[in-house]
């Protein structure tokens, strides 16, 4: 192993958790501007208007794409397990 594959392989994995991460993290953001604007308008300072929400939210987009995060993961685990199995020889 070289420093060009131990490179590729730290870029690999960020970029494999930034793609998994990325649309809870997303929904969070637009359900956190959301919600912050409504509480705006409305003058209501209640915490449990801010993460009741975000948790359904968070659950709703973790059922709609579990299943593709974890096929995404799958195959970079499958890739890695590759790339260990090459190192033996």
């Amino acid at each position: 192993m070289d420093t060009s594959f131990a490179l590729y392989l730290g870029r690999h994995t960020l970029e494999t958790a930034l793609l998994v991460s990325a649309p809870i993290l997303l929904t969070c953001i637009v359900e956190g501007v959301v919600v912050t604007l409504f509480q705006a308008v409305t003058s209501i300072r209640d915490m449990s208007l801010t993460i009741v929400p975000k948790l359904l939210a968070v659950s709703a987009v973790t059922l709609l794409l579990g299943s593709w995060m974890l096929q995404v993961l799958l195959r970079f685990m499958t890739e890695l397990f590759g790339y260990i199995q090459n190192v033996g020889h």
